[in-house]
């Protein structure tokens, strides 16, 4: 057999992570017959039947899976060996997850002294909630994320950047939270489950058994604020985030106590992941115990 193509595997590990051909031809700036023809190329080097092609979506074989996890490793350490060969100046894509939160109150400052002294690194930043990061973490979609605590996975390290202080908001239609019992059988207004601080107040509630009346759904944390303003329920938010948007006559807060008053967000990596990128980054970040 001859030696696998770097740039074939690049292509068939977009397909999988796309989910199909034609979004594999988008994100790669490529005509869908262009693809189709190098998995194709890629299965007959192979001899092996990498898809299985149903109704027009692809589903990895078994051979398939095993072909991913070495295309996962080739492709990071070709990254890997071009940082090193460069004489460990930054250089090419960074692709980096974060929270909404973090994105928008921690981040900006930092990447813009990251991209004024390292200008070769091209950064791609993507928000989610704490389980679609560590998801796209764990499939290599991104190098590193930013993630609220706990995150321990025997896959990923970790080291705390940020400490954020959560913070109870509710619409000035209810009554001042002298007795937190006031907010029983209220709606909560949070983005979708997988979000980290969702969990926390989930988890909050239950140890004062408290029950909610509804969950409300939301997106963004301007849409939380918007809800929460309207009176339709009572949400939480990291300090940082409320000192960015002119919301204090808007809704009350109430700063939570115990183990809710700190919540570290943690940068986490593959621990088999090695960069100048990732190294000069946490130069910038400020670590904390």
């Amino acid at each position: 057999m001859t030696n696998l193509d770097l740039r074939a595997l690049e292509i068939f590990r977009t397909v999988v992570v796309e989910g199909s051909i034609s979004k594999a031809a988008t994100k790669l700036n490529r005509v869908q017959s262009n693809i189709s023809t190098r998995i194709k190329q890629l299965e007959q080097q192979l001899g092996k039947t990498l898809f299985l092609r149903q109704n027009r979506r692809l589903t990895l074989t078994s051979d398939g899976e095993l072909l991913l996890t070495y295309a996962d490793r080739l492709i990071e350490l070709s990254a890997e060996a071009s940082d090193a060969l460069n004489d460990g100046e930054p250089t090419g894509v960074f692709r980096i997850g974060a929270m909404e939160s973090t994105a928008a109150a921690r981040l900006p400052s930092i990447l813009n002294e990251y991209t004024e002294q390292y200008p070769k690194v091209q950064i791609q930043l993507t928000t989610g909630t704490a389980g679609a990061l560590t998801k796209q973490l764990l499939k290599n979609e991104i190098e590193i994320a930013f993630i609220a605590e706990p995150l321990v996975h025997e896959q990923l390290a970790t080291c705390p950047v940020f400490d954020e202080k959560l913070i109870l908001i509710a619409p000035k239609s209810y009554p001042p939270l002298n007795d937190v019992c006031e907010i029983n059988n209220k709606t909560i207004v949070a983005f979708e489950e997988g979000c980290a601080y969702r969990q926390y107040l989930e988890g909050w509630l239950r140890d004062i058994s408290i029950v909610p009346g509804s969950m409300l759904s939301v997106s963004s944390y301007l849409a939380i604020f918007a809800c929460v303003s309207a009176g339709t329920g009572f949400a939480v938010a990291p300090q940082s985030v409320l000192d960015m948007v002119a919301t204090q006559n808007n809704f009350n807060q109430y700063p939570l106590s115990g183990k809710l008053s700190r919540i570290k967000t943690m940068m986490a990596w593959r621990t088999n992941y090695k960069s100048a990128k990732l190294e000069s980054l946490k130069a910038l970040l400020p670590i904390i115990a």
